[in-house]
This record gives C-alpha cells, structure tokens and sequence, in this order.
C-alpha cells in the first residue's frame, strides 16, 4: 500500500511530502513536524476555518507542540503554564508517565478492542473501581466516549426507569453538545441553532430550590439535571443547602436526580465527588473529562441496580442503550491508570489545599481591582469575574483580551463558554505551589497594564480585532503583536 503524495498548496505553503515514507511510524513522525503555517492551513481547508481566523483575532492563537506536566511549549520554543487543562480534561496534566505505560502495556497484551459480545477484565475492573470510590450505591457503570453522550445516556436512563418525559435543568449549566445535552443546556447561544430540541425541558435559576419544585410538582418530570458546581456558567459553587434541597424534592415528587461532575469530578473541588461535600448522593452521576487522565477519550454515567433494572433490566431491553466504543481496551486501562494516581498520591486532598492557596493568592493580587467583581471556587476550580459592558459581545471582548494579557505572560486560560466574562483558573491536579503563585502574579501584571479599567481593555480589544482584520485583508502578520510592558514573554 502507498500513501499519495498531498499537492502543495498556492502561496508555496505545500506540506511535506511523504512519498518516501514507508511505515505508519514514519508517516506519524512525518506529519508531527508540519510547519504550524501549514497545519493552520490544513484547519482552515479541510476543518474549521472560522476557527483558525476566530483564534487570532485578538492575538490568542498559538501553535503549541508539546505537554509535559503543567507546561506547554510553542513552536516559538516559548514556555507556558497550562491553566485551561483541556478544559478540565487534563486531570494529571500533559501525557502522564504512568497513564502512557499503562495504555502501553495494553498495546502490549494485545487485548482484543472493542468486544461487546465478550465481558472484557478491564471494563470490569473500571466499573467495580467507579462503584467502590462513588458514595451513594452507585454501583452500575456504562462508559462511552464523551460528555455529552453520557449526559445523553443518563437523560435516557431517566426517561426508561420513570416513563415520564420531561427534564429540569438550571440556567447557566453546560451539559454537552449532543442533542439531549444541549436540550438541558442554559444558554440560548448554544441551543438555538439546532432547535427543536427534546420538548418540555425547563431551566430554572442556579440555586433557587423553590424554582426547582414548580415544575417537579407537574409530576412529569423524569429527572433534574444540574452541575454540582457550574463550571462553564461561571464556576459557581452552590449556595449552601441547595442541593440538599433538591434531593429532598426529587425523592417526594418521584423524580430522580442526575449529577453532572463531567468537569468538577474526581477531584478537581477538594474532593473525589463534588458531591461529597455537599452530604448528598445523586441517582445518575456523571463523569468524563479528566478520568482518563487526558490520554484518551472516555466517560461514564453511574446509577444504582435497581434504577438500571427498572430500565434495561430484561432480555427484552438490556441492549436498547448501546454504544460501538463502550469500553474500549485503551481507554479503560488509562483510566485505571488515573484513578490510581488519584488514590494513591491523594490529590483530591492536594487540590483542596492547592485551592485554598490559589484563593489566597487571588484575592491578595486583584480582590481590590476595579475590573474584578467577584473571585470564586472549590479545589482547583476558579472564576474571576471581570467587570464588562456592552452586553455578552462586551464580555467576550474584555474577557479574551484578558485572556491574551494572561497568554503574553506565559499563561494559558480562557474564559467560560457560557461567562465570557470570567476568566478560568484550572490547573492540573499536580500543579505546584509556584504554579499557583505565577498565575496569579500574571493576573495582576495584566489588570495592571493590560487591562487596567474596561474602558481599556474594551478599547484594547477592539484595536486589536481590527489590527488583525486588516492584517488578514492585506496579507500582513498573522497574529498581532500585543506585548505591554511587564510582559514575561
């Protein structure tokens, strides 16, 4: 078999050409040492190109080309600290030593992929690891590949055990992407192109119990699904008994409870659930993100026995929820790998104080900054919420400029895709105390001198759309220089 060679693009910007390639391996190594134009390229034709423009518009694009632990190198050779995480993914930070040996030893095996007509040892084991750490009897597992399909398989599970309908949600949550997920989606953004949605989904304030037992009280609703602390809505804690309440309401109206912990699980809030300290137990919880650790794709919704008999419990429809990737060989034994690490170096505990740490940092550097409103979260899960104007269009604005001064000084963040007007504070588990304390020293310089008022940073941001509009029009640089004094970098 050969592998065609691929044209060169116009401009001259032609990839390498691989026609004396002769192993898969070589094919890899090959294609790894693209020029970043090219990749650039290769998004803009044949993947997203808004993407590509959207990322350099106020200078955030990068081309990062390796992880290692918390840090993130450029093709500039520039050093970064990696506080997006893969948006919570990267638990353990950029490709674990032990994460990798365990998927390595899999290869190894040879262990047949993929087999659902044959119970396999380490589906198996991940179950009974999951049932074991997640208090509240959650002792059936099914695993898929992303979020929101098992925010799609837990919505399901509801409707199949109750044989009721309807779903309760809280403005600002963020459940996924996937049709059902994006139903019990907060924000209209996200939703309203791929409307009708799954009908009679509520949303209800973050918070406000009462709110929640209107619409259970209807008896028709199949499950409440909330974040146990919103991440992407802002990275909001729970006020302090309403989760509690809503338990209560769900078991008198009939209605089961589902925890999304896709981003705040295994223990990124100080905790191995974040619902261990709020003293409650859900009836589906939700896990994905970081539980293999960031290698390979992987999720889980977990209930208790006799919520999956009531559903699939015959021969009838033990099968009538099914997935071609539950249970893959790799992502299992990654996950096994990352929950190891999690018990064992005891980083639930470590994210607690690292958190504790990071707070106090936080409010010592900019508590006092007019830009800042409120500073707020759990483990190692923060929000600062930015003072804007102008609506969401100003809050993206401030918010990524903010985001960009944070990159220049050799840190990488960004903003909550349903609060651009908080900027994320979300390090890998074995971050250290320097990487906390840097955060936020770069936070400050850039209230400082970046972004010293809105005003500013809303000027500063539009100077810097249009800089790079017309650089793309023209031909001109492909990111703007946005450098200000104290920069690091």
């Amino acid at each position: 078999m050969t592998v065609t060679d691929r044209t060169a693009r116009p401009g001259g910007l032609g990839v390498t050409s691989p026609a004396n390639v002769t192993t898969a391996a070589e094919l890899v190594r090959s294609t790894l040492a693209t020029p970043a134009d090219e990749v650039r390229r290769l998004y803009h034709d044949h993947i997203n190109p808004t993407l590509v423009e959207a990322l350099g518009l106020l200078g955030y694009g990068r081309d990062f080309v390796r992880g290692d632990g918390v840090q993130l190198w450029d093709d500039q050779g520039r050093v970064y600290r990696d506080f997006l995480s893969g948006y919570g993914t990267l638990l353990l930070g950029h490709n674990h030593p032990e994460v990798r040996a365990a998927v390595e030893e899999t290869l190894r095996a040879g262990v047949p992929q993929f087999m659902q007509v044959s119970p396999q040892p380490l589906v198996g084991e991940l179950a009974a690891r999951l049932a074991r750490l997640a208090p509240g009897g959650l002792d059936v597992a099914y695993f898929m590949s992303s979020g929101s399909e098992a925010v799609d398989g837990a919505l399901k599970l509801a409707r199949a055990a109750t044989h009721r309908s309807r779903f309760v949600s809280a403005e600002g949550a963020f459940h996924g992407v996937t049709m059902g997920a994006l139903s019990v989606t907060g924000r209209a953004y996200h939703r309203a192109p791929f409307e009708p949605l799954l009908p009679g989904c509520a949303r209800v304030p973050w918070g406000d119990a009462g709110a929640v037992e209107k619409e259970l009280r209807r008896r028709d609703v199949a499950a409440v699904i909330l974040e146990t602390m919103q991440g992407e809505g802002g990275f909001r804690p729970p006020p302090a008994g309403y989760l509690a309440d809503v338990v209560r309401l769900c078991h008198r109206y009939g209605t089961l409870l589902i925890l999304d912990e896709v981003q705040v699980g295994l223990g990124r809030t100080g905790r191995m659930f974040a619902y261990e300290r709020e003293g409650v137990a859900p009836d589906i919880l939700v896990l994905a993100k970081g539980l293999s650790g960031g290698l390979v794709p992987v999720s889980a919704y977990l209930t208790r026995r006799e919520i999956w008999k009531r559903a699939y419990g015959s021969l009838a429809r033990y099968e009538v929820h099914a997935a071609t990737f539950s249970g893959g060989a790799l992502a299992c034994a990654a996950a096994l790998a990352t929950l190891h690490i999690l018990e064992r170096d005891n980083l639930p505990a470590r994210a607690e104080a690292l958190g504790q740490r990071l707070g106090q940092r936080l409010r010592a550097a900019v508590g006092g900054h007019p830009m800042v409103r409120e500073i707020r979260g759990r483990g190692l899960i923060w929000g600062i919420e930015l003072a804007t104007v102008g609506g969401e269009l100003g809050a993206l604005a401030v918010g990524q400029w903010v985001a960009v001064g944070l990159m220049e000084r050799g840190i990488v963040s960004q903003v909550g895709t349903q609060a651009a007007e908080v900027i994320r504070a979300e390090p890998a588990l074995i971050a250290s105390e320097d990487d906390i304390d840097a955060f936020a020293r770069a936070l400050r310089e850039t209230l400082a001198t970046h972004a010293p008022s809105v005003a500013t940073a809303t000027s500063g941001a539009a100077k810097a759309f249009v800089t790079a509009k017309l650089a793309a029009w023209g031909g001109g640089p492909r990111v703007p220089s946005i450098t200000t004094p104290g920069s690091s970098q």
